[in-house]
């Protein structure tokens, strides 16, 4: 007798194989996912600060950046109405961000409320330091 393919039990075998090894993948992807979010948030954190100096000096305007737990936001000085109008808000996930001040741009390229603003999660943290010439300078802590 000639047999061909396979039978149930080895079928549901190679099946429950397969979903273990799956499993196990999944977790070790899964555990990944913090740093990535970690160093997304201090790009951004950065990419923020440098976004806010330029606009400043290009469109004449001061520019503030105001960090809250999970998300940066940029506004801009509304001088006939002398209040700050948020223009941009970016929300970052899986991060935690602290900032002892919120650094505001001049039209002449200078920042003051100098910052230094940390960045972390469970896999780590970055403390991102704001100099009054607006040069930003991110250190892993």
């Amino acid at each position: 007798m000639d047999k061909k393919g396979f039978t149930l039990v080895e079928a549901v075998i190679v099946l429950a194989l397969a979903s273990l090894l799956i499993l196990a993948g999944s977790e070790s992807v899964s555990g990944l996912a913090p740093r990535y979010q970690l160093q997304r948030a201090v790009w951004e954190v950065r990419a923020r600060l440098n976004q806010a100096r330029i606009r400043s000096v290009w469109e004449g305007v001061s520019v503030r950046v105001r960090l809250s737990s999970a998300a940066i936001a940029l506004e801009q000085y509304d001088e006939e109405k002398k209040t700050w109008r948020t223009v941009q808000t970016e929300f970052l996930e899986g991060v935690r961000i602290a900032a002892n001040n919120s650094p505001v741009f001049h039209p002449t390229g200078t920042v003051t409320g100098l910052a230094t603003i940390l960045v972390s999660n469970s896999r780590g943290a970055y403390r991102i330091t704001l100099a009054i010439s607006g040069r930003i300078k991110a250190v892993k802590i």
